[in-house]
């Protein structure tokens, strides 16, 4: 569904005018949309080339950005010359060379045909789920991702080819300009997708390089073309400028690095065990965009490897090495003698006492809201049975049907000699490990009651022994600035000593809205409210007041209504009222 310009309001009950709400999750589809989750649709590509493969496939080789023409069809609709080429690694060399037509499609709709869109979206990358036998990984961990960064979507999807059905497919978002407008509100600066030029294939003179792990080699960008992917038209002097303060000027990491939304993307890999990342196995499968406010933003790809994947290996005979895998970890899994060159930005992240404890409540945070197996298993049962027609009738997939099912709960060993995990063993034994680990099972504070009355903010806070308001006007949402509050009676505390911390809500008479949380250590842990900043945060406005912006994702829309409390359907410039099943009722204006 088209993204147009919104404007929302906020009524709780009591229908009051004025409040404003931020909610990323407002950024992502809607049903209908081309991700939705609860329907399979099918996508017939036929080239004007029958003997398109072999072309392809040299091109996969030695020339990944060319295409060749095809017509696809969905849903009875025709999309004339559209631009198809391979894509994948691992996913295209194992199907490929063992002569199996299921290997994973990019479609790019308008590389012919200027503005032409599928749904609303320009590219179609379609993974074959080689490695997956349950299809749904890649689905369930975005789904997991994209509470607390912004992170692409995912879904299944059916592919026809020259009228052959090739099989069952996980439709994944590409992280391109639509992707940075929808979340960043801008889409013109220097975006990298960081893997290196190294192939999984094992053909002579394969090409090879260091790993996307932001080590500095030098002020000539031209070390860094191997390493990793531009895609934008400039950003390799600032790529390399971020690389260097990294390694060089850490002290200002912050000033060149959104840190929090890294930290969130490392807390998410190690909690739901994506091993195939930067701060787990291996130093790739992330992007990196520099938004306005002149900081990258790292954001997660590629997550089929979530719940330890394919890469249990000889692990699967002993799988407490992959559950307990540690979440501090800075070296190299396979013994690397020098971590602060392998991975510099995680080694010093986690060597920085305040980064490891931001890092820390992350992991908290997810572990509390994110691993409920009850609530992953629904979402899996969902899909697997909207998927399981499809998925049988696959003659193309790696594994059984069997697998399909049995996949979910436990681990399997796969024919060619990968250990593959399963996705509720996965959470259960990760689960159980972090709960016992020493440094995550420390008390942090608790914060509660976070109000703004009178331009004072007051948070009622408990064991903790320093409390922040981090506050900021940028309208990209970062660069918070801290300012301390009291509980000693003075300056509007009210009453010293009664856990009601106070200090004055900065930025007054700015005109600007401000986005605000709380934060409150005490010697071994962290807390934020609302528990998901940065990514989510309180909004004030002198005229509108405040509101939490933590999103009840299990509610439903019931219906839409005009000022006149009819049901219609949403219309551009007309004020609508969208009426949830929990009580709360908001206002949105459409205006392009």
């Amino acid at each position: 569904m088209k993204k147009g310009f919104l404007i929302l309001f906020v009524f709780c009950y009591c229908f009051s005018f004025g409040q404003t709400l931020y909610n990323p999750q407002d950024l992502y589809d809607t049903p209908g949309g081309l991700f939705e989750e609860d329907s399979i649709r099918s996508i017939h590509l036929n080239f004007y080339n029958s003997n398109y493969h072999p072309d392809l496939v040299v091109a996969w080789y030695y020339a990944p950005d060319e295409r060749m023409p095809a017509t696809l069809t969905m849903n009875g609709a025709v999309y004339d010359s559209v631009g198809v080429r391979y894509k994948g690694n691992s996913t295209f060399c194992i199907p490929n060379n063992t002569l199996n037509p299921k290997v994973p499609y990019n479609i790019d709709m308008n590389y012919y045909i200027s503005g032409q869109k599928l749904l609303d979206y320009k590219k179609i990358k379609l993974a074959n789920a080689w490695l997956d036998p349950t299809f749904v990984k890649q689905i369930v961990g975005s789904n997991i991702y994209r509470k607390y960064l912004p992170t692409g979507e995912s879904n299944l999807m059916k592919l026809y080819v020259q009228s052959n059905y090739l099989g069952l497919y996980v439709n994944d978002e590409a992280l391109n300009k639509q992707f940075l407008k929808k979340h960043f509100n801008e889409k013109s600066g220097p975006l990298f997708k960081c893997d290196n030029i190294n192939r999984f294939c094992d053909t002579a003179g394969a090409p090879s390089a260091m790993p996307s792990n932001l080590y500095y080699m030098g002020d000539d960008s031209t070390l860094y073309y191997n390493s990793y992917d531009i895609k934008s038209d400039n950003g390799w002097k600032e790529l390399v400028n971020l690389i260097k303060v990294i390694d060089l000027d850490f002290a200002n990491v912050d000033s060149v690095l959104n840190v929090d939304r890294t930290l969130w993307a490392f807390a998410v890999n190690q909690t739901i065990l994506n091993l195939d990342c930067y701060n787990t196995y291996f130093a790739h499968n992330y992007y990196l965009y520099q938004t306005k406010d002149g900081l990258f933003q790292m954001i997660p790809w590629d997550l089929d490897n979530s719940f330890v994947g394919a890469l249990m290996g000889s692990d699967y005979w002993s799988p407490s090495n992959v559950y307990e895998y540690d979440p501090y970890f800075t070296a190299a899994p396979l013994g690397g003698s020098q971590p602060a060159l392998e991975r510099p930005l995680l080694y010093k992240l986690l060597n920085h006492p305040f980064y490891r404890k931001l890092y820390t409540a992350h992991i908290r945070t997810i572990m509390s809201e994110s691993l409920d197996t009850a609530v992953i298993r629904a979402e899996i049962t969902n899909l697997q049975s909207l998927g399981y027609n499809a998925a049988n009738t696959d003659q193309n997939k790696g594994f059984t049907m069997q697998n399909y099912s049995y996949n979910v709960e436990s681990a399997i060993w796969a024919s060619f000699g990968w250990g593959i995990g399963g996705i509720i063993s996965s959470i259960d034994e990760r689960k159980t490990f972090l709960q016992n680990h020493p440094e995550i099972s420390f008390i942090p504070p608790t914060i509660t009651n976070v109000t703004v009355n009178n331009n004072l903010v007051t948070a009622e806070v408990f064991n903790g022994n320093t409390v922040k308001l981090m506050a900021t006007e940028s309208e990209y949402n970062s660069k918070f600035q801290s300012f301390t509050m009291l509980d000693d009676g003075q300056n509007g505390d009210a009453v010293s000593g009664d856990g009601l911390f106070t200090t004055a809500f900065p930025f007054q008479g700015s005109g600007n809205d401000v986005k605000f949380y709380i934060r409150s250590e005490n010697n071994d842990a962290l807390m934020l409210n609302p528990q998901s900043a940065e990514y989510e945060f309180y909004v004030y406005s002198a005229v509108s007041g405040i509101t939490d912006i933590k999103p009840n994702n299990n509610r439903k829309l019931i219906k839409i209504t005009d000022v006149l409390g009819r049901t219609t359907k949403v219309k551009k410039g007309v004020p609508l009222f969208y009426i949830y099943d929990d009580g709360t009722v908001e206002k949105k204006l459409i205006l392009e």
